[in-house]
């Protein structure tokens, strides 16, 4: 696998260490090295320097499927890291060497973001990261999760969630989610589209969704058509009221029979779907234009300033002006957010 860092260990880059040991998914360690391992400053993303940090870098850590990683940095490494992501195991109970147990309680004690993919959240509940703590995993090790470690508030039906700086994701696909969320958190919307762009993946999904959805029959696939041509009439009228029973009628239904199919299609409720879209509307616009807020609100749907500030607040953990400051086009990204953490 590359060995190459983005941002080729450049001063201003955004560091994020891969914490690897026997055990881990090659999946999750392609999916880290796809978002923050490949340089796309050319199309205007951010500098990322991505380490592979294991307790020494002399000996390989082997991967199922005959494949192994060699790390390029011991964990001394991680004091220097603004974002640590553990990826999933292959088995999931695999026991983490005890140092970097320790060196992940370090880290969380020094207030750094760390993250976990998939079965990820046994290595951190190992090391007493989640006790008292929320957290999430693949849906088919939900009971697993709770069964081997009770101090652990287990979310049943997630993509990801948060807790303390603490990030857990659901299975596979899931993990992708998430890591656009940590770049769109740190660097901005733009950023997480673009990396999106380049990996050929959706660029937003709310954490909130469902982890799976119905499988389709044929009689849902023609409802699944109708649905789509209401996300895209809705994403065409944002700026316009909308509302559930508008849609529904667009759609052919009832208010009742809409939501129902909608969820099931989506993994989230049309109000919170739109939302969603209103929230990365408006910071698409906060950050490549420079036009006034209640403008801004407007052509986002939330028909005044006070109450996409509210939206803000609620879901993003920062205003409007502060979003701005931090991810317009002229701002300079130093690698932190105005987001709560």
């Amino acid at each position: 696998m590359d060995q190459g860092g983005a941002g080729g260990g450049r001063q201003d880059a955004y560091r994020v260490a891969l914490v690897a040991f026997p055990g881990i998914r090659a999946f999750d360690v392609s999916v880290i090295t796809e978002v923050w391992g490949t340089d796309r400053t050319d199309r205007d993303a951010p500098a990322f320097d991505l380490r592979r940090v294991a307790p020494d870098t002399a000996t390989p850590v082997p991967m199922r499927g005959g494949l192994s990683l060699l790390p390029d940095r011991t964990l001394s490494w991680l004091p220097r890291a603004d974002l640590i992501l553990v990826p999933g195991l292959d088995d999931h109970v695999t026991p983490a060497p005890p140092p970097v147990l320790q060196a992940l309680r370090r880290a969380h004690a020094r207030g750094t973001t760390i993250a976990a993919l998939c079965g990820g959240a046994f290595t951190l509940a190992q090391a007493g990261l989640l006790d008292g703590r929320r957290a999430i995993t693949h849906w088919n090790l939900v009971d697993l999760l709770r069964a081997r470690h009770p101090e652990v508030t287990v979310v049943p039906d997630a993509l990801f969630i948060e807790d303390d700086n603490i990030w857990t994701a659901a299975g596979t696909a899931a993990g992708i989610d998430l890591c656009l969320h940590l770049v769109r958190r740190s660097h901005g919307a733009e950023a997480a589209a673009t990396i999106a762009r380049s990996m050929v993946t959706a660029p937003f999904r709310t954490g909130t969704q469902a982890q799976f959805i119905e499988h389709a029959t044929p009689h849902t696939d023609r409802d699944a058509d109708a649905l789509a041509a209401v996300r895209e009439h809705a994403l065409r009228h944002l700026h316009e009221p909308l509302t559930v029973a508008g849609l529904a009628a667009r759609a052919g239904m009832s208010p009742r029979t809409f939501a129902r199919h909608f969820t099931a299609a989506t993994g989230t409720t049309p109000l919170r779907w739109l939302l969603d879209q209103r929230l990365a509307a408006a910071q698409k616009l906060l950050e490549r234009t420079d036009l006034p807020m209640p403008e801004v609100a407007r052509r986002a749907g939330f028909g005044s300033e006070v109450t996409m500030r509210q939206h803000f607040a609620s879901r993003l953990a920062t205003s409007p002006r502060a979003y701005r400051a931090a991810f317009s086009a002229g701002s300079a990204i130093a690698g932190s957010s105005p987001i709560a953490r």
